[in-house]
């Protein structure tokens, strides 16, 4: 059984719009910081064996450091939930009273229903689940966040920003020094336009400027990078 559940979480969590979206941006982020870590060391004049060691660094810390925050912020989410949940469980019998009755039809006119719609709405709604009925009026719950959510939300945002890292990485790893740099550059653009589509067309946003912030973002960070390690050098 427990299996099930979380193998039902788990295609979900894969369906969703809002994840894709964030995997997009956890990917650009491993783009971006490993390009321009190992730009700056080029441009500083180091070596293959240097660029390597950097490379592998930035992937396994951005990896570590992404996936974390992104787990804690989940987790804290899910924490504020609960709190609200248990804070509802014992202010419960309100929901029983005329007054807060009348506030949550007003609560549904607002979104759009007629008042005897909403009337209809909110007597079945505190029949049959008064408690999701005060998540959603007083915090605006729909669903309690899982576990199994949780979890996979700071695996595979650091899954997503491996794959961006890997980009430059593998391409330090076969290229000479030489001409490696322009090589991760020219990668750089094509893999951030491409995960811009991706989070563009998930997160139901206008791809082009969605591609020209990212694309901005992305050149200026590495260049200064770039130039940094040539002023140190």
């Amino acid at each position: 059984m427990a299996r099930r559940t979380l193998l039902t979480e788990l295609g979900e969590y894969l369906k969703d719009r809002t994840s894709w979206r964030a995997w997009s941006l956890a990917a650009q982020d491993g783009i971006i910081a490993t390009a321009g870590i190992l730009l700056g060391f080029a441009g500083a004049g180091a070596g293959d064996r240097t660029l390597m060691v950097a490379a592998t660094a930035a992937t396994v810390s951005g990896m570590l450091s992404t996936g974390g925050a992104n787990w804690s912020q989940a987790a804290a989410e899910r924490e504020g939930q609960l709190a609200a949940l248990n804070e509802e469980r014992t202010d419960i019998a309100e929901w029983q009273e005329a007054d807060a009755r009348a506030e949550v039809v007003e609560y549904y006119e607002q979104k759009g229903l007629d008042r005897d719609l909403a009337i209809r709405v909110v007597d079945q709604l505190m029949v049959r689940s008064p408690l999701k009925t005060a998540l959603e009026y007083e915090h605006g719950i729909l669903e309690l966040t899982s576990r199994a959510e949780v979890l996979l939300t700071g695996i595979f945002t650091s899954l997503a920003y491996a794959m961006g890292a890997a980009i430059p990485f593998v391409m330090t790893f076969y290229l000479p020094v030489n001409i490696e740099t322009w090589l991760i550059f020219a990668a750089v653009l094509v893999s951030l336009t491409l995960t811009s589509v991706v989070g563009a067309l998930t997160g139901v946003m206008n791809v082009r400027k969605t591609i020209l912030r990212t694309l901005t973002v992305g050149v200026l960070t590495i260049s200064v990078s770039y130039l940094v390690g040539e002023a140190a050098f």
